[in-house]
Parts: C-alpha cells; structure tokens; sequence
C-alpha cells in the first residue's frame, strides 16, 4: 500500500509541475497556439522515446549489470573451489568407484573449445557415480566440513548467490552433509545403513561439485587464463597433478 501511494504522489507531482510549467509559458508568452503545437509534439515522440529507453538504455544497462553480478558471482564461485571445493572433489573421487571410466575426459588442457566443455557437461549429467561409503573416512571429511561452516553460511547469506541457483543448491547440499555428520556420535558406531544414507549424501554434493567445476573451469578458460593455467595444474581428476611448472 504504501509503494502505491509513493507512485501516486510522483505522478501527481510530476502532473502538476508540468502543467505548472505550461501555465507559467503562457502568462510569459500568451500563445497557446505554440503551448499545444509543441506539446502535440512532444506527445507524438513519446512512443519513440519510450522505445529508445526500454529497449536500448535499459538493455545496455541491464546487461552491464549482469555482467558486473556475473564477476562478482564467479569471484565467490572461485574462493569455494580455493578453499574447499577442489579437495572435496578429491576426497570423493577417490571413493568414486566409477570414475576411471571418465578421468581422461575430465583432464581439460588450454586446446579445449566451447564444444569440449559442452560434451563433458552433458558427458558427466549421465555419469553412474557411484560412492564407495564403506572406505570412505567420514570423521576426517567431518573435521574438514566442519571447519568450513562458518565459510558455508556466509556463502549462504550472499546475496549474490540468488543470481546462480546451480550453485545455491550445492551449497545446499554441503551444508546439509554437514549437518548430517555434525549432529553424528563416532562414525564407528554407525550401522552400516547409516553409513549408506551418508554415502548418498556425499553422492549427491559431488554430482553437483563436478558439474559447477565445468561450469568454472569453462569461465576461467574463456575470460582469465592465468587463473586457469592455475586450475590445470591443480585439476583433481588428474593423478599426476602439479602446481610447480615444468
């Protein structure tokens, strides 16, 4: 309600200044014949002038905005992958019982195309992952998630993180296996039916890591190549992995 009365009172005051003004050229000039001809006037370009407002100026602006939300989102994106996103994907890779049939697709290089990026996103969508929670070391992965919580939930609160709803759902995700293994006595003394339900928990935040790791990865590769030469050598599916440049 109260929006809506702010909306009436600009244009009545909008109304009342212009006819105001019209009013104060008349008592200068005494010419309505020149009041109506310039008012048709600028009556008649209103049309064009929405038009060039709208769907110029508003578009330019809006993709400028896109564009400055996009960085900002991808700057978060990569501070996840920095701090834990990338040793979450090792950590489950290792327990990935299917992964070998895919390693060699997920080694990306400096040559890869927008194509190659494409192939492996839809490539991994039908990937059968499959976790192997019985070796998995859930207390370690608890010590490392819980050490990141206050990470999560600022990760959470950011504003910014509405623009990418991939993204928002793995966070989702992570902070849910992390509440899973929180609210958790010793893992040791978890029956083996427990242990599954937290391997599928894990299943799920590292179906999501892989394919918002592509995403990134495609980013770095198209806009800074300095941070995904970084991300190559770095690249978790690649046993051989090394920061040092050789």
């Amino acid at each position: 309600m109260k929006d809506k009365n702010w909306i009436i009172v600009l244009v009545s005051t909008l109304v009342a200044a212009s006819a105001l003004l019209y009013f104060i050229h008349y008592l200068v000039f005494h010419d309505l014949h020149h009041i109506a001809l310039f008012g048709l006037h600028e009556l008649a370009f209103l049309p064009v002038e929405v038009l060039i407002v709208t769907l110029v100026i508003h578009r330019l602006l809006d993709n400028r905005e896109k564009k400055q939300k996009l960085e900002k989102l991808n700057m978060v994106i990569g501070t996840f992958f920095s701090r834990m996103g990338t040793t979450l994907i090792t950590c489950f890779a290792g327990h990935d019982l299917n992964i070998e049939s895919v390693r060699s697709e997920l080694l990306v290089n400096d040559a890869w195309s927008e194509a190659n990026f494409s192939n492996l996103s839809a490539r991994m969508k039908s990937h059968p992952y499959k976790i192997d929670a019985c070796t998995m070391d859930f207390e370690r992965l608890r010590t490392f998630l819980l050490s990141h919580e206050d990470f999560l939930m600022r990760l959470l609160e950011n504003p910014v993180m509405l623009e990418h709803e991939g993204f928002t759902e793995l966070l989702r995700a992570t902070f849910h296996l992390t509440e899973e293994l929180r609210r958790r006595g010793p893992i040791a003394e978890c029956p083996l039916s427990d242990i599954y339900h937290l391997g599928g928990d894990v299943k799920r935040v590292y179906g999501l890591l892989i394919h918002e790791w592509i995403a990134y990865m495609h980013y770095l590769k198209r806009n800074y190549p300095y941070l995904f030469s970084l991300a190559l050598r770095t690249n978790p599916f690649d046993p051989e992995s090394s920061v040092m440049v050789t």
